[in-house]
């Protein structure tokens, strides 16, 4: 897992892909923690990917780095505790002047389950069991 982290990490900008009524959405991310050796993402409940994550948990996330790429699908679940979401905002420090641990809408989601694969075109498919 922490290959995967450090990688997204080394991204900078990566893609989530949700979907809502059989359409797919994808919108550029770029907080991620490394907390309890789990993947988390970060956004505010009162945005629509939120709404679309709840839903159905089931993503895909893309992001290119050094001519090499990631993908990583699997099923995230939001985690409620205040210390994941400290933890997010210790490791995004730039996060601290859009969101608050404590005020209500900043929140995290994990990957409950699922895999990481790194690609190049000049090595063989990395899998990464997340």
């Amino acid at each position: 897992m922490k290959e995967a982290y450090d990688f997204l990490r080394d991204c900078g900008t990566f893609y989530i892909a949700t979907e809502e009524n059989g359409q797919p959405h994808v919108r550029p991310f770029g907080a991620i923690s490394d907390f309890e050796e789990r993947l988390y993402i970060e956004t505010n409940n009162q945005k629509k990917v939120y709404q679309q994550l709840v839903k159905n948990g089931k993503v895909e996330i893309c992001g290119m780095h050094d001519g090499k790429w990631i993908r990583i699908e699997g099923t995230v679940k939001e985690d409620l505790r205040r210390e994941a979401r400290v933890a997010m905002l210790e490791d995004n420090p730039s996060l601290k002047s859009l969101a608050s641990p404590d005020n209500g809408t900043m929140t995290v989601f994990y990957f409950d389950d699922g895999k990481a694969t790194i690609y190049s075109f000049t090595e063989a498919p990395k899998v990464i069991t997340l």
